[in-house]
């Protein structure tokens, strides 16, 4: 899944409007403008549509956390330059204040069925033993059982 794809699969399970998304961005000390935010949204094929870098989700996604959970005082986290889906994840699980329980009901919804220790191990880091890897479906899955769980009323998914 590319960058934009996944802005825009948050973007539409949260039901977040393009102010929300350039206020998480605001929220972790950065500045975009709503142009940007409108073409990062917009389909590949478009001729429009502006290619997000790893660090420009990193940002949103930090600032997601701050927008959701509140600003820590200090120094922010510097957003990665390379981001894994398991990186995305464990952001996605933080700023939605989640517990690996509520990972797994959020999964059930859409027939995911894992163990507790199994989801443990996509929120491990990559050099543990028992790291796993996150794959693009689970990330799809994922955002597509939040948008049914955070969006009851949008019954189609779109994975």
């Amino acid at each position: 899944m590319t960058n934009n794809e996944i802005l825009r699969r948050i973007q539409h399970a949260l039901n977040l409007k393009n102010l929300q998304i350039m206020k998480a961005f605001e929220q972790a000390d950065a500045t975009v403008a709503h142009d940007l935010v409108s073409n990062w949204l917009k389909d590949e094929s478009e001729k429009s549509c502006v290619k997000m870098k790893d660090k420009e989700l990193a940002t949103f996604l930090n600032g997601f956390i701050n927008l959701k959970r509140g600003k820590k005082d200090g120094e922010q986290p510097k957003p990665e330059v390379a981001l894994t889906n398991n990186m995305i994840f464990m952001k996605l699980r933080i700023a939605l204040n989640m517990k690996a329980e509520d990972v797994l009901d959020v999964l059930e919804v859409v027939g995911v069925s894992l163990s507790k220790y199994e989801i443990g191990a996509y929120f491990r880091k990559p050099n543990n033993k028992n790291f796993k890897e996150c794959e693009d479906q689970l990330l799809c899955d994922f955002l597509n059982g939040v948008q049914f769980t955070q969006r009851p009323e949008s019954e189609e998914f779109t994975g």
